[in-house]
């Protein structure tokens, strides 16, 4: 008989001194629950003990013959079934003779016999205590079994199934038969295996089943069992220590996932659910350690049961706010379990909101807003209020606020005062705000809606100044409460639009990163925030922290709203507009021309409107915006023409008048932004920066005025836009000191970068281009880098291969024509070339792959 190799540590440690010394007397104890290996432990000692010539007897022989050889091998098999008469012989062999004795036993049951021989054999060596294998030993188990070593899934699956139980193990390898090296996801889908399994349980006492059954069921062992368990004669600690006993319980008295399905599978319908029944008793008491789990386990099992439904429900709630995809399953398992549907109808839509899953949420709102009595109505129309915001159709979300009438929370009547001051009803939102006393607990999520809508107030209010500061602090107190709630734009998001449109992109980035790094809105909310934060950063004149965050947002698997996607595409349009990236910027206004069908206009995405208004002008395609435009004046003129939402809108359209050379448009942008310098800061530096574009323009360079409203955009942020003013009229300048002057201010502004070369393309309005142009359209050519070129000197060829001109190579990199002269002819010198088309070549064979490519 050929040995079978052992896993477990300790039993391989005794086989193996057993090997190495036969000879040398062997006392040792070995306990474990039935089928955890001590059966093969004994055999593999008899193999070892024969071949060296040692005779080996069973514990019934010896008892049957009455009389063992010295230094003969005593190996003793379920020891814990054996009488006191039968144990006491065993005993006097150990005690008298010089053999090995080795027994095997479960711990119960124990006979006092039974208790003084492995006291006897434990002062010899410690016992050789066997149970479930860890996942290293399953493995080690299977590629023994198997031949070959099985996926770690696989092992993963058998371990998680079985709990390392080692006869479970083997049924589970013997089940999967045919299947090769894959599990089914269902334990109940082995072959063979429930009724293997179910036999075994079959017989079983009766009163062992039932408390296995209770187990499953998902009774604590700790806790209060079943009547009939429980009044068991001897009580529970024998019948726990008895399942124990026989492998069929692991160490911490809980069953392996596999024998709970087979003893739900094999178990009638009718005696399970009494057993359930049972069990949703305690949720009524309080009587289960955790009344959720229970309770989902109860549920997922089909039992239909008011209790559990009320438990699943309850536990829901309290997940909504921090963990919606939680509440979601929650709501789904109260269901089943028998709530009512439209009980939780709006929570449901509330929670698929919150994981951005905008079509399931439509579905569950829009029944209860059909029923003037629905349930929940109130938060039935803040999460479709925010449904219709992020789909980019605000004046909808104020329609579901009037069809509700007033919201009868103060957090509710704050959101819907940001609605109605959204789509222009300033009235509205005062009446509401009026009676927003914070009446309700000053929790942090309902102190932040109310700053919310206090912020928002202001923004259109007389003093503007108040609006940033109660956005921030409503930011800050979101951020904190970690609440996933619906929302028509987040504290953070808003607090970004004011601050934008009020010239401190500080404070934008600021509060856009402190939302980001809490999690403000969860996984749902955080494209938005990126989408902004990559705004400011265009502002900034930091196109790669703009695409980094563009890049970040589109990883996160979030699918944008129509909301952001206009955004989105406005970013494309923007970051493609300052880096003179014609194609980008035609591809990406085809795509911004389509998204503005899908989403109307509101006080809250006036910036993407304008950066298409000066795109379109660019491209000669200002009509299609026409009535956007329109609505959006419309819109501010509602509100009184705050000067916080209007001034940045006018400073669009003052650009766009300027490419599309409509000087009569101009005027009516300029004259209001002059008009609102006295009370708003960031109008009067809109204000002289437009007058400065205009002289510049007409020739009149005015170097300070120029230089003090670059550096003045640079301060409200708009450091692109004024190292571009600096730039073109340095290239038009007319005094060399002015025109060092200026490019020195644009260099200061817009450091290491070759910038733009749309100053170029506002010129066209007032003055033509002579220089002649170097148009490259040969591939790519790849060759050594070249030393003999200076840095400066390869920025300006890389300009000479996209074909600028002197005036468009000096306005992209801050200096005059006359410069870019020089330094090609200098190239042209040092390269040898006699011709412009030797130039070319020679330029690509230097630049090598980099002489293809715009900045």
């Amino acid at each position: 008989m050929a040995a079978r190799r052992l896993v477990n540590r300790k039993a391989a440690k005794l086989l193996t001194e057993a090997s190495t010394d036969p000879r040398s007397q062997l006392l040792a104890s070995v306990s474990g629950p039935g089928g955890s290996g001590k059966s093969t432990l004994l055999e593999n000692l008899a193999v070892v003990y024969s071949e060296a010539g040692i005779p080996v007897s069973t514990g019934r022989q010896v008892l049957q013959q009455g009389a063992v050889d010295e230094g003969s091998t005593v190996l003793i098999d379920d020891a814990h079934q054996w009488n006191d008469p039968e144990l006491e012989r065993i005993q006097q062999l150990v005690d008298g003779q010089p053999v090995n004795v080795v027994v095997a036993y479960r711990m119960w049951p124990q006979l006092p016999a039974l208790k003084r021989l492995t006291t006897t054999l434990e002062t010899h060596r410690r016992p050789i205590l066997l149970g479930p294998w860890t996942r290293d030993e399953v493995a080690a188990h299977t590629s023994a079994t198997q031949g070959e070593p099985l996926p770690g899934s696989v092992i993963d699956r058998i371990f998680e199934l079985t709990g390392g139980m080692p006869w479970l193990v083997q049924h589970a390898l013997e089940a999967m038969g045919d299947r090769g090296r894959t599990l089914p996801q269902d334990p109940l889908e082995f072959g063979g295996l429930v009724d293997q399994v179910g036999h075994e349980l079959e017989r079983l006492a009766p009163d062992l089943r039932e408390l296995l059954l209770a187990l499953a069921v998902g009774f604590d062992p700790a806790g209060p069992l079943p009547a009939e368990v429980e009044q068991t004669e001897g009580g529970i600690d024998p019948l726990m220590t008895q399942a124990a006993a026989a492998g069929l319980i692991l160490p911490e008295g809980t069953l392996p996932p596999l024998m709970r399905s087979v003893l739900l599978q094999t178990t009638p319908l009718h005696h399970v659910r009494t057993a359930q029944h049972a069990l949703a008793d305690l949720l009524s008491t309080g009587e289960t350690p955790d009344p959720t789990d229970v309770a989902r386990g109860l549920a997922q099992s089909g039992l239909q049961d008011a209790r559990v439904a009320r438990t699943l429900q309850s536990a829901g709630d309290s997940a909504l706010a921090t963990e919606p995809h939680l509440a979601a399953t929650l709501y789904e398992e109260a269901t089943a379990a028998g709530a009512p549907g439209a009980s939780t109808a709006a929570r449901r839509a509330q929670a698929a909101l919150a994981t951005g899953d905008l079509d399931s949420a439509g579905r569950l709102v829009d029944p209860l807003l059909s029923q003037p009595e629905a349930p929940d109505k109130h938060r039935g129309a803040d999460v479709a209020a925010s449904l219709w915001a992020q789909r980019g159709m605000l004046a909808r979300s104020a329609q579901v606020y009037r069809w509700v009438g007033a919201p009868a929370g103060d957090a509710s009547k704050a959101l819907a005062a940001v609605v109605m001051i959204g789509t222009g009803d300033r009235d509205a939102a005062r009446s509401l705000l009026a009676a927003d006393r914070l009446e309700e607990s000053p929790t942090l999520t309902n102190v932040a809606l109310s700053l919310m809508g206090q912020g928002v107030a202001e923004s259109v209010g007389e003093y503007t100044e108040r609006a940033l500061p109660a956005l921030v602090r409503a930011s800050d107190m979101l951020t904190a409460s970690g609440a996933s709630i619906p929302l028509p734009d987040s504290p953070a998001a808003l607090a970004a639009l004011v601050a934008l449109h009020s010239g401190e992109l500080s404070v934008a980035e600021s509060v856009l990163d402190d939302a980001l790094r809490g999690g403000q809105g969860g996984p749902a909310g955080r494209l938005r925030l990126l989408l902004l934060r990559a705004w400011v950063a265009m502002l900034q004149d930091h196109p790669d922290n703009a695409g980094a965050a563009i890049a970040e947002a589109a990883a996160g698997g979030t699918c944008p709203t129509p909301r952001d996607e206009l955004l989105l595409d406005a970013l494309h349009v923007g970051l493609a507009r300052r880096t003179d990236d014609m194609a980008g910027l035609v591809r990406a206004w085809e795509r911004a021309r389509g998204r503005l069908l899908h989403v109307a206009v509101d006080l809250y995405n006036l910036l993407p409107l304008g950066e298409l208004a000066v795109a379109a002008a660019r491209l000669r395609d200002s009509e299609r915006l026409r009535p956007h435009l329109a609505d959006a004046w419309a819109l501010l003129e509602k509100l009184d023409e705050p000067a916080l939402w209007s001034t940045p809108l006018r400073w669009y359209a003052v650009q766009a008048a300027i490419l599309a050379e409509k000087p009569t448009e101009l005027a009516p942008h300029a004259s209001a932004l002059v008009r609102a310098s006295g009370k708003y800061h960031l109008a009067a530096v809109l204000a002289a920066a437009g007058r400065s574009w205009v002289s510049v323009l007409a020739g009149r360079i005015e170097p300070r005025a120029v230089e003090e409203s670059a550096r003045a955009l640079a301060a409200v942020g708009l450091t692109w836009d004024g190292a571009r003013l600096a730039g073109h009229a340095a290239a038009h300048a007319e005094e060399r000191k002015d025109m060092s002057r200026l490019l020195a201010c644009a260099r200061d502004l817009h450091p290491g970068t070759r910038g733009t070369t749309e100053a170029t393309h506002l010129a066209q309005s007032t003055a033509a281009e002579s220089e002649p142009q170097l148009t490259v359209t040969t591939p790519r050519a790849s060759a050594p880098e070249s030393t003999a070129l200076s840095e400066r000197e390869r920025e300006v060829a890389r300009l000479v291969l996209e074909g600028k001109t002197y005036r468009e190579i000096g306005a992209a990199i801050f200096i005059s024509p006359r410069t870019a002269e020089h330094h090609i002819a200098r190239i042209r010198r040092r390269l040898g070339a006699s011709n412009r088309s030797e130039l070319l070549t020679q330029l690509r064979l230097a630049l090598g792959e980099d002489g293809s490519q715009g900045p």
